[in-house]
């Protein structure tokens, strides 16, 4: 059975923050994921995870100037030392808050600029060293350009030809099904093919990112083929609820299993 991690940058968002961690334990879930926490101090989610019971399954690495449209610094030669701090940022917050996974934003560039590609190669190698000394992994995700304009980082085939390339034993693939399915579709077959650099998967509904099973995909299928494939890692739910985040829990019904 799969364990699910809920998103709280988008679940549970009828509470602050900081209530939401009480709110996905109540729910049923053992286990969170979210954005960027660096609102709050690492002692305060470590506190709440702790006394919810909760796993920590990934957060994100700072993006840069989020409001002003940066999506991540790793592809930008210009901000390599704006990208360096932030990875120390986010090891110093990791060690704090006991995560094991850590997904850095390639940025925006086109995925033809030589020069962002270099960059994002190198980021990736600094990135991999300082989280190797946490013991974390880094994750590298795939995004559609519907969603994110000009993300460098819109191709599956080009996150795992990175990935051999780099060779390092802590970078990995974020596989969200959401991305994928507007991206190429076949998430069946991507899930078997990428399965051995996966190490972390995300669900959301297509075409409208609401709750699984409430798409074109069939989700359930995924959760099954992801059993079988032996994946033994958390889905981050990192969906839009339609409407109150428990109202949309009944497809959670069958997974809710707090061991």
């Amino acid at each position: 059975m799969p364990r699910f991690a809920a998103n709280l940058t988008l679940m549970f968002g009828e509470r602050p923050f900081l209530d939401r961690f009480a709110a996905a334990a109540e729910a049923g879930f053992g286990a969170v994921e979210f954005l960027f926490p660096y609102e709050h101090p690492p002692e305060t989610i470590a506190d709440r995870l702790r006394e919810n019971q909760l796993t920590l399954a990934l957060f994100n690495a700072p993006p840069g100037d989020w409001a002003a449209g940066d999506r991540g610094l790793a592809c930008l030669p210009a901000r390599s030392v704006e990208f360096r701090s932030s990875v120390e940022h986010a090891v110093t917050y990791a060690r704090a808050i006991g995560a094991t996974k850590l997904h850095v934003m390639a940025g925006i560039a086109p995925p033809d600029d030589r020069a962002a590609s270099n960059a994002y190669r190198e980021s990736l190698r600094f990135a991999c060293d300082r989280a190797g000394d946490a013991d974390l992994d880094v994750l590298i995700e795939p995004l559609n350009g519907r969603d994110m304009p000009g993300y460098h980082l819109a191709d599956f085939n080009r996150a795992a030809d990175l990935i051999a390339e780099l060779a390092l034993p802590n970078l990995k693939l974020q596989f969200d099904v959401y991305h994928r399915q507007i991206m190429h579709g076949d998430v069946l077959t991507g899930l078997q093919t990428l399965a051995p650099i996966i190490g972390h998967v995300q669900i959301a509904s297509v075409p409208r990112r609401g709750e699984p099973n409430t798409g074109e995909l069939n989700d359930t299928a995924i959760f099954d083929a992801l059993d079988r494939l032996g994946y033994s890692g958390f889905v981050g739910c990192e969906y839009r609820p339609v409407g109150s985040t428990e109202e949309g829990l009944g497809w959670f019904a069958l997974y809710r299993n707090r061991g």
